[in-house]
């Protein structure tokens, strides 16, 4: 896909921005997004960001649809450039302890302390948090809709990745520097091969070996 123009991306932006400006009275606004919901094995991670509507930050997007690189490019630029940023994360454990729905809305509730900044509404990625005394937003598909949300679903996704490349070198049997801990064909034949290690989800695995 060809990369737009400076007026075409600003363009772009400006519409994801749509949110932030319905919401400018509540102001600061945080962006919250987890990543690794699905996988077999490794953290459920989540992000929550203030953006400076003041500093701009181009080609931010649902992390899914950056490249590897761009995403690192950005994730570079938004802790350079945000007003604050916060990071939560509840192990395979607790996972299996708690479900993982609960165990999402935890590393979500850890992200929001973290923040040095405390938000006065929350975007959030298509849920609304429980026990948190702030103006939540759900927005479904939120990532692709809010910029702070998108700027949140990058930094989640990086810090897993990099969590689960740190999991390659403890665990390289399994592949995990390719697959991210999701369940692919070559993730589950190692599976049933070698068994789980302490990365994988009891709950998530258990009919698969």
């Amino acid at each position: 896909m060809p990369r737009l123009s400076l007026e075409a991306e600003r363009k772009r932006l400006y519409d994801l921005s749509a949110y932030e400006r319905k919401y400018a009275a509540l102001a600061p606004l945080a962006g919250i997004d987890e990543a690794g919901r699905g996988p077999l094995a490794g953290p459920v991670v989540a992000a929550a960001v203030i953006l400076d509507p003041h500093s701009e930050i181009l080609y931010i997007n649902d992390s899914k649809k950056l490249s590897e690189s761009r995403r690192e490019a950005l994730y570079a630029e938004i802790q350079e450039k945000a007003l604050a940023i916060g990071v939560g994360m509840v192990s395979p454990d607790r996972i299996d302890e708690i479900n993982i729905l609960q165990a999402t809305y935890e590393a979500m509730r850890q992200a929001v302390a973290q923040l040095g900044l405390k938000p006065e509404c929350l975007l959030v990625d298509a849920v609304t948090i429980p026990a948190l005394n702030i103006r939540q937003v759900p927005i479904i598909k939120g990532d692709a809709k809010s910029i702070s949300i998108g700027a949140a679903s990058i930094i989640a996704k990086v810090t897993r990745d990099r969590i689960m490349l740190q999991a390659d070198e403890n665990y390289p049997a399994y592949g995990f520097a390719k697959h991210k801990g999701y369940g692919t064909a070559a993730h589950i034949a190692a599976l049933k091969e070698l068994g789980p290690c302490p990365l994988h989800r009891s709950t998530f695995i258990k009919n698969l070996i």
